[in-house]
């Protein structure tokens, strides 16, 4: 039996509705010239098995696909332990009743750094699934599947973790653009994005037009958007991070 668990948070994911297609750049400097990208680190499995003989054939199951494998004998181990940064996931073997072991990874580790995790289980019961599904798993066994099947699942894992990673670094590239702004232009942003024409930010702000005008193409290189509607998505993204992180967002008190 496989039950594949939803927990993988499709709203966070959705962030990447931002920054789809509006060039958010990847860092506020002077544009760089085109050049081949680095390539990404190879990826890595964190393997917790209490069978340090299944634990090793597990790696090389990784090893024959092309990815690192890391072998934890305990979550505790896992947790204190300091992970290479590179795209990982979680591959977890809980003992019946696994109980104890996801209680401590939910409790050690912050949400925000949980890694995709699969959880094979050698007995399957509703509370530790939940339990399963609330410290990040993506994918339930009852059973340890087959190499295949495996490998696709940690395939699966390890793509979530490498959108996750892209994600933080353009998140992390927008608000260093917009820490570059003085509070005039973030006032001037606000009541753009909001739809206002220059006329009317000129009459909320008590400036004219013409400052308008300035402010607002200062703006727009400091932000390096092409267009007003790439501005919006920006503003938008920026307010939902703030409120993911439980701040008010920019526009909120403009």
């Amino acid at each position: 039996m496989t039950a594949t668990l939803a927990s993988y948070d499709p709203s966070r994911a959705s962030r990447a509705f931002f920054f789809g297609n509006i060039g958010v750049p990847r860092s506020c400097g002077r544009p760089a010239p085109a050049a081949v990208p680095a390539p990404e680190p190879h990826a890595i499995v964190h393997i917790v098995h209490f069978d340090a003989e299944v634990a090793a054939r597990l790696a090389q199951l990784c090893a024959s696909a092309g990815i690192g494998a890391s072998i934890h004998a305990s979550i505790l181990a896992f947790a204190d332990a300091s992970l290479p940064d590179a795209p990982a996931c979680l591959l977890v073997h809980a003992r019946y009743p696994g109980i104890v072991e996801l209680e401590a990874l939910a409790s050690r580790m912050r949400p925000e750094a949980m890694l995709p995790m699969i959880v094979t289980a050698e007995r399957a019961d509703v509370r530790t699934a939940v339990l399963a599904m609330k410290a990040g798993a993506v994918e339930f066994f009852d059973a340890l599947p087959r190499d295949q099947d495996l490998l696709d699942v940690i395939a699966t894992a390890v793509g979530i973790d490498r959108a996750r990673r892209r994600l933080a670094v353009d998140c992390a590239a927008l608000k260093a653009c917009f820490a570059r702004l003085t509070e005039r232009e973030r006032q001037v942003m606000a009541l753009v994005t909001r739809g206002l024409l220059n006329k009317q930010v000129a009459g909320d702000l008590g400036i004219s037009e013409i400052t308008v005008k300035a402010h607002r193409g200062s703006v727009m290189r400091k932000m390096q958007a092409r267009t007003i509607a790439d501005l919006v998505r920006m503003a938008d993204a920026l307010d939902y991070l703030a409120e993911d992180a439980g701040e008010g967002g920019f526009r909120s008190s403009r």
